[in-house]
């Protein structure tokens, strides 16, 4: 994951926005808007799965294996997203602005690693563990990275 944001933003452009802080936070809110795009495709396999089966009143439990893991892997999506978008508006604030297209390297890797998420469930349980952990590492690290730039 850390290799693959870091091989990313060395691809990538600089932005070409302005440096001002509204600039940077609009920046990173059109990353976020792409790594938000596997929980819609999340929420729409589940409410179609649930539409098309007996699991259409979730009051009755009538759920399969695979409705139960989509519904897993969208609710852990939420909450990484959730990390993810705060993590990242706020790295949009401290990163040096010549960096800036990290936030676009994150939001590719956070996608892919999503997907393996959802493709190692469906395969067996245990196969969820690296895009899991892609994620959630990766989510970690901006956090310790932003709050070493306020500290320092």
């Amino acid at each position: 994951m850390a290799i693959s944001v870091w091989v990313l933003a060395h691809l990538l452009a600089a932005p070409v926005i302005p440096d001002t802080l509204v600039d940077r936070l609009a920046y990173a809110l059109s990353a976020n808007i792409f790594s938000i795009l596997p929980l819609f495709v999340m929420i729409a396999a589940v409410g179609n799965s649930r539409f098309l089966s007996d699991a259409i009143d979730p009051t009755k439990h009538a759920e399969n294996a695979k409705l139960e893991i989509d519904g897993r892997v969208a609710d852990n999506t939420l909450q990484q997203n959730f990390i993810f978008f705060v993590a990242t508006l706020a790295l949009s604030t401290v990163v040096p602005f010549k960096n800036l297209q990290i936030i676009w390297a994150l939001a590719f890797v956070f996608v892919a690693a999503r997907c393996v998420f959802w493709l190692g469930y469906r395969l067996n349980p245990l196969y969820r563990a690296p895009g899991m952990s892609a994620t959630a590492y990766m989510n970690l690290g901006i956090i310790v990275y932003v709050l070493f730039k306020i500290i320092a």
